[in-house]
Order: structure tokens, then sequence, then C-alpha cells
């Protein structure tokens, strides 16, 4: 009797909770997209299915499946299954996982699987209380990150889990979850309205169905059929997610797209990060380098634009300076793009490492102190001033330096004048 009306209980809570809750897959087969994962053929998809499972890390957005495919791990496996999450559990809460496991190896001969939501949230020293037991596989590890975990996971530990990586999910896929939440929520919609809750969405299973949730909600005085206006409505307090991971390959599109001379994209990428949050500080240093890496001399005026962006950003903050930084943006991706003095610089560089440290010829040496003369410095320099031209011949590096060219400018903007300059200088 107890049981019966505790099902009861749990069967009436379930029909409480959120909508994304109420249509969590109950098998790999209602898991929708990560089909390169769980597909009729594919690897985690056999491991679930044969038990098999050794360590793994789940790598993915928010909304993509994670916590799903870990809690249909929990219902087909004959290990015993143990959750915790990084945000609350400590190290004491791992030692004691890790001896219960032992104490269940002990017994009664069975493994336990502990899955570790938010993984990237445990610091080193809790990670390496659980790398043992992983190692010696006492413990097989579920981790569920959503931040790159070759940034955020010990290398140890990552090297004794199988990555697997999961995707956001496609508007196909986004479209067919709504119509499942539709479908419980006794609700229809119009077709805009479901393709906006999938837009909006950005690929996060979760996001449409708690959206649509309130998209429903907001419909029930008009029969419960949902229209653009209350999908709109419903989708106004979405949050831009950006995390670690973003942070890394928007900062590479930023400066990918400025180098592509594609100041729309530049402007794009730049919009992104003011939008989710990033430091303008680090946008502004790496519009720094740019100026010096990819323009260099084809624009000398990209280092100052830039280097005015940066000071702006500390005199004005923003949101005023997003307009600066904008600007440099917009000079950049449209200057003539040179690299020749990043390659110059590291052929010098290379000339250091790899050569046997040269003397400084004595006619380049210091005279600036007693004695120096009778060392021989300075003796046969030419000062340029001297010479009508502003400059003359002169051996200005040591002798097994002499032929070597580093600097070797392009024929874009500035540099072409340059390179005349040196031309000249050279017959």
């Amino acid at each position: 009797m107890t049981d019966l009306f505790g099902a009861a209980a749990e069967e009436r809570l379930r029909s409480r909770a959120p909508l994304a809750e109420r249509l969590r897959p109950r098998s790999l087969d209602d898991i929708v997209g990560q089909q390169h994962l769980i597909g009729p053929e594919g690897p985690l998809r056999t491991l679930i299915e044969q038990d098999r499972l050794s360590s793994v890390v789940l790598w993915g957005p928010a909304g993509s499946g994670k916590t799903t495919l870990a809690r249909l791990v929990a219902e087909t496996t004959d290990k015993e299954f143990v959750a915790l999450s990084a945000v609350n559990a400590t190290v004491k809460d791992v030692r004691e996982v890790i001896a219960r496991a032992e104490q269940r190896l002990g017994e009664r001969g069975q493994g336990t699987i502990l899955f570790l939501d938010e993984v990237h949230r445990f610091n080193k020293a809790q990670q390496d209380a659980l790398l043992p037991a992983v190692e010696s596989g006492l413990i097989v590890l579920i981790g569920a990150t959503t931040e790159n975990p070759y940034f955020e996971v010990n290398p140890p530990l990552l090297s004794r889990s199988i990555l697997f990586r999961l995707e956001r999910l496609d508007q196909e896929a986004l479209r067919g979850l709504a119509d499942r939440g539709l479908e419980a929520e006794g609700a229809t919609a119009d077709d805009e309205a479901k393709e906006h809750l999938a837009v909006q969405s950005s690929g996060d299973g979760r996001q449409v169905l708690t959206t649509l949730e309130v998209a429903v909600a907001l419909a029930r005085d008009d029969g419960g059929h949902v229209t653009l206006a209350h999908a709109e409505a419903a989708a106004n307090a979405k949050a831009l997610g950006y995390g670690t991971d973003d942070h890394y390959d928007v900062i590479s599109a930023f400066i990918k797209s400025i180098r592509g001379s594609d100041v729309d994209a530049g402007l794009y990428w730049l919009a992104v990060m003011l939008e989710s949050g990033e430091d303008p500080r680090f946008i502004a240093r790496r519009l720094v380098i740019l100026a010096s890496e990819d323009v260099g001399m084809a624009d000398p005026n990209g280092l100052v634009v830039a280097d005015a962006a940066a000071r702006a950003v500390e005199f004005v903050g923003l949101p005023e300076a997003q307009l600066n930084l904008a600007q440099a943006v917009v000079y950049l991706a449209t200057a003539p793009k040179s690299n020749r003095v990043t390659a110059a610089l590291g052929e010098a560089m290379d000339d250091v490492r790899e050569r046997p440290r040269s003397e400084v010829p004595m006619h380049l040496r210091s005279t600036g102190y007693r004695g120096a003369e009778k060392l021989g410095h300075g003796e046969g320099y030419q000062y340029p001033h001297d010479d009508p031209r502003g400059w003359l011949p002169q051996q200005h590096r040591p002798p097994e330096l002499a032929d070597r060219v580093y600097y070797r400018p392009s024929e874009h903007g500035f540099e072409q004048e340059v390179a005349d300059r040196m031309d000249e200088r050279s017959e």
C-alpha cells in the first residue's frame, strides 16, 4: 500500500515538473540529435547498451543531452550509479564515494559509476582525489561539462577517459522538441512561432522547451494556440551563453575575420563578445597585437588607432568605449595587411637561438665611459647625420650575419613606400 501511495505521489510530482523534465527521454531512441554518438551504430550507444562503458567525459553546450545520457546509463547498467554535482561536492564527498565503491566491490562484486555533473567546477585537489580510483578502474567516471575539458580537466584524468563531444541541436531537432512539448501541453502553435522558438534557443533543447512552456502559458487566454507574438514574448529573457570555450573560439573568429579584411564579421564577433560580457581590455589588447602582427608596416597608423582604442577603454569605459573598439575594428579590417614585421622578427629570433652568440662589432660598442676609447670601442663608427642624405652604408651586424635578410617589405599600402626607400639605400 505504501508503495502504491509513493508511486502516486511520484506521478503527481512528475506531472508538476517543468516541461523539460517531463519530456526527458526514457530511452536512447527518444533522444533528439547526437546521432553521431547514439545512432544505430554510434560508439556511445554501443557502450551503453552493452554495459561496457569506461570512464568518459561528455562535453557539450547546455541543453545538448549530457545529463539525459547519464540518467539513461543509470537505468541500463548493472553497476551502482552515484551522482554528484561538482558545484557543491567536496573532497570528503569524493572519498566517501570511493570508500563505498571499495566496499561494494568487495562484498557484492559490483562496480560503481560516478556521474559528476559540471566536472569543470572541480578544482585540482578534488580531481586529484578522484584520479587513483579512476586509474585503477574502481570507479567509472561520467563527467559532464560545458567547458572545453582540455582547459578545465586535469590532463591525467582526461587521458584516462574517452571524450565524447555533443553538438548543439539543429533547427529540425529543436522544432521536433517543440512539437513534443506542444503535444504534452495540449496546445498548438503557428509554424513561425515554432521557428522563432527554435532559432532563439541557439541549439539548447532545454531552452526551447522552457521557453515553449512560458509561451503556452501566455497563450492560454487565446485557446492554447501559440502565435509568433507569444513566442517572442517568452523568448525575451533568453540569456546569451558564453563560457571558457566560447572565449577562445570567439576571439579566434574575431582575429581571423579582421585579418581576412571582413569588416562586418569583425563587428559581429565584437558584438558577440560585448553582449556576452567579455572583458573589453582583453579585446583591446588583442587589437593592439593584431595591429602589428597582421597590419604592420602596410599601415603603421593601425597601431596608433588600436592603442588609442585601448586607452579609451581605460579612460572612458563601457558602454561608450565600445564605439572606440568598433572604430578600431573597422580601421584594422579595412587596412592593407602585411605580416612581414612578424616574419622578420621570427627569423631574427631563430638566428639568435640557433647560431652561436655573436660579439658586438667594435665600432658599435659603447663609448660612454672612461677607458672605452683605449679598448677600441667606437673606432671607425660613422655618424649618419654627418652625411647630407641622413644615412650612409655601414655594417651594423656581426660579420657572420652580414648577409642575413629578415625584413622583406610587401607591396601593400605604405609598405611599398618603405620598400622603395630600402631599394634606394641598397644601390
